[in-house]
């Protein structure tokens, strides 16, 4: 009889201490929440850390309503131009001011002149902060030239309409107003060229 009460004491004792040893493994490692921008990574470990670019402070949504953003890009437009078309492969700024945290501009564009005022068509992205908002030209925007032929400084106005974003922006809405300009300095058609590229937007955005 003590032989077996021996027995189921130390399968007790046993079985006490593979929970305990389980229970100490666990409460061992925490897991935790890292963000950037929308991205959302578990990282568990005995002393968790956040891998480089990421926090642990979630991003606020943004609440909904209408922002006003008032911001000047500046940068580069690199352009390919003939005596029919210009195209802006790509344009690339910076920003300052209220623009939401979306300080950076890129973008392409293009244009079929047939005269020194000539509409344009044109799409960007404004990003920053893993988050982004999407723009396109309205078809009344125009770009008007100083001189009948190169080189000549551009300057372009209009409005650009907001098509939707991501991360906190994601829905978005709105129309900007547009203005900037850009100098052509080579006189050969089919010249290829990056002047410096000047653009204000302004308006107001509505998120969701």
């Amino acid at each position: 009889m003590k032989s077996n009460i021996k027995k189921v004491l130390t399968a007790v004792v046993a079985v006490g201490l593979v929970i305990s040893m389980t229970s100490n493994a666990s409460a061992a490692n925490k897991t935790i929440s890292c963000y950037k921008g929308t991205t959302v990574k578990k990282v568990t470990a005995a002393k968790p850390k956040c891998p480089a670019g990421y926090t642990t402070k979630k991003p606020a949504a943004a609440k909904a309503g209408s922002i006003a953003f008032n911001s000047t890009y500046k940068g580069n437009i690199s352009i390919a131009w003939s005596d029919t078309s210009v195209q802006a492969t790509s344009v690339t700024a910076t920003g300052t001011g209220s623009n939401m945290g979306l300080s950076s501009l890129t973008g392409t564009g293009s244009s079929a002149p047939q005269a020194q005022c000539n509409a344009f068509q044109g799409k960007g992205v404004l990003s920053g902060g893993g988050n982004t908002l999407n723009v396109e030209f309205g078809s009344g925007s125009e770009a008007c030239a100083d001189s009948d032929a190169a080189p000549a400084t551009v300057e372009f106005k209009g409005n650009a309409n907001i098509t939707g974003g991501t991360g906190k922006y994601a829905g978005a809405s709105g129309t900007l107003k547009v203005s900037g300009s850009f100098a052509i300095k080579s006189t050969v058609a089919g010249s290829k060229e990056s002047p410096a590229l000047s653009l204000t937007l302004s308006g107001n955005v509505t998120t969701k």
